[in-house]
């Protein structure tokens, strides 16, 4: 994700990094060089010529319009709740590690430190498995050997290690280190764990319906092909100009729907879900007086 500072008008013009542009950068020139041949021929198809009438793109740019508003209304709300999703794990795991060290007794420092780890492995693992990544590198270095190898071969495995920290807590009731009001309200902590899980699997795992990308992505390459037979009897050696600034509007508004419609990838406008791990990390890892590098944050922008 890229963080930046707004920059004023004129630099905000040159930016790339961040933008959609590059994406669309060849359906642009596409469409230019289209619009200086119907220029050049003067709207005409060999010798057919084709009127079409300005008020027609008027009609059907409105009706575009409205309908992309509500494409992107959709895929802002998909982003927004991740965002939101994300947002509650942070509280939650700072809540749950508050819990641990203050409503506990018995165990030891460390011991309550590995289930703390357990939590920022909790956050990591899920945030590969958002992005249909296997690695683990972070379930190794926060976890036991014992605890990764019963890990292997596991779909599901932020469920597995919110098992770990349950069969923990039920272990502490036992041993009288709990009451039962602080065995629930903390079982009722690891519950929304689960929440926040579930919904970002709901997230992940239902995209927007594929028949309204289709429809959306048709339409906007249709007109934006036929502005120009529209166009040239109007706005003459103007046309081809007027008509890569309308299309650049709509392809970038279609890209950027795609894009944050799928809120847990990768590109440079998903949710920083790196980023958000490491905050958890760290401000856990502080609560529970864990040793861990400082915490840095971007100067200008950054990719997650």
């Amino acid at each position: 994700m890229i963080v930046r500072q707004r920059a004023n008008w004129l630099k905000m013009l040159f930016i790339w990094r961040g933008s959609v542009l590059k994406k669309i950068v060849v359906q642009l020139v596409t469409i230019t060089l289209f619009s200086l041949s119907i220029y050049f021929f003067k709207g005409k198809i060999f010798d057919y010529k084709v009127h079409l009438n300005p008020t027609i793109f008027t009609l059907i740019g409105l009706a575009l319009a409205i309908f992309m508003g509500f494409c992107n209304s959709a895929s802002y709300d998909r982003y927004w709740e991740g965002r939101k999703l994300w947002g509650s794990l942070v509280i939650e795991t700072r809540s749950l590690t508050r819990q641990i060290f203050s409503l506990v007794d018995g165990p030891s420092n460390e011991e309550k430190q590995e289930i703390v780890k357990m939590i920022s492995a909790f956050s990591w693992s899920l945030n590969e498995q958002l992005r249909d990544k296997e690695g683990t590198e972070h379930l190794s270095r926060l976890l036991s050997p014992e605890r990764v190898e019963q890990l292997k071969g596991k779909k599901f495995i932020p469920s597995i290690i919110l098992g770990f920290i349950s069969d923990w807590i039920k272990e502490q009731n036992k041993k009288g280190n709990i009451d039962t009001i602080v065995l629930v309200q903390m079982d009722h902590q690891l519950n929304l764990f689960s929440n926040i899980s579930g919904g970002c699997e709901r997230i992940y795992n239902t995209p927007l319906p594929f028949a309204y990308s289709l429809l959306l992505h048709r339409t906007v390459y249709f007109y934006c092909f036929w502005l120009p037979f529209g166009l040239v009897d109007t706005l003459d050696w103007m046309m081809p100009l007027i008509v890569v600034l309308i299309s650049y509007t709509f392809i970038a508004l279609d890209a950027i729907i795609q894009e944050i419609g799928e809120p847990f990838g990768e590109e440079e406008n998903d949710l920083a879900l790196n980023s958000i791990c490491r905050t958890i990390e760290f401000s856990i890892f502080e609560q529970a007086e864990i040793p861990q590098d400082e915490l840095k944050k971007p100067d200008s922008y950054f990719i997650d």
